[in-house]
């Protein structure tokens, strides 16, 4: 961790992120048009390497409405065989960096038969539904404590700053609670229709480790997640990451909108 701070902490000076921000697939582009220091994670020391299709895999460091912001060009994926202390290791980063404040974003399958395609949903909760926990194992009580409370991962001032820009912008936007699965395959009709019996609104494969471990720290969290398809039972096509991408990439304009305003009230 050390090594891995000193290094990014080397090629950027004397900036000093407050706000991190964890682009999901296909939602990049926001990092590449507000870019003053890109460091690609290839080159950072102990650093975990993306291999998924629409996660660049680069660090960039920008100026978003006089806010010192770092985001995430792709993130790490249980799926993809890493740990979950791999998966979360940026979020500590972050943490040493100095942010304060972290945006999750995530693509996502919409359960809530209400939700259309290419819709944001704010989280208001998850269900963690991974089969692991990322806190599990040695405790560092530098960053947090043993047991951490959860009962709000999602901070409300963030959630009520997110749905305020949304009213503000006309962007219409969900709330829900999201679900992690291990992927990565897509969940079966079956699978869908238990975790709407749980009560979720949308599943994914990511963000609910990050989020508990930016909780965990004392970072405030806010996740949003881009509904790019309708779950396996609720649509009558088969399912596809081209399909996630797709739908990303026509959300894209409104994401973009409401996290720069988000930021700028945050």
């Amino acid at each position: 961790m050390e090594k891995t701070v000193e290094y990014i902490k080397d090629k950027t000076k004397d900036f000093i992120p407050e706000i991190g921000i964890v682009l999901g697939s296909g939602l990049g582009e926001l990092a590449d048009e507000y870019c003053e220091i890109k460091i690609a994670y290839k080159d950072i020391p102990n650093f975990p390497v993306s291999t998924v299709k629409g996660h660049e895999g680069n660090l960039v460091f920008a100026t978003i409405n006089e806010k010192k912001v770092i985001m995430m060009q792709g993130r790490f994926h249980f799926y993809e065989g890493h740990s979950m202390e791999t998966v979360t290791y940026p979020i500590k980063v972050m943490k040493k960096l100095g942010v304060k404040n972290i945006i999750l974003t995530n693509a996502a399958g919409g359960v809530n038969p209400y939700f259309k395609p290419s819709s944001l949903m704010i989280i208001k909760d998850h269900i963690n539904f991974m089969g692991t926990n990322p806190l599990i194992g040695p405790n560092d009580d530098s960053l947090g404590e043993r047991f951490p409370d959860m009962s709000e991962v999602y901070t409300k001032k963030l959630r009520k700053i997110a749905y305020t820009c949304a009213e503000r912008l006309d962007i219409p936007v969900e709330r829900g609670v999201y679900i992690a699965l291990t992927g990565p395959t897509y969940e079966t009709p079956a699978e869908v229709n238990m975790v709407r019996l749980l009560g979720a609104d949308a599943v994914g494969m990511s963000t609910v480790p990050e989020a508990i471990v930016a909780r965990w720290m004392g970072i405030n969290v806010l996740g949003i997640s881009c509904i790019c398809n309708s779950a396996a039972g609720i649509s009558t096509v088969g399912l596809s990451h081209k399909e996630v991408l797709e739908a990303a990439e026509k959300a894209k304009v409104d994401f973009k909108r409401l996290v720069l305003e988000i930021v700028k009230n945050i």
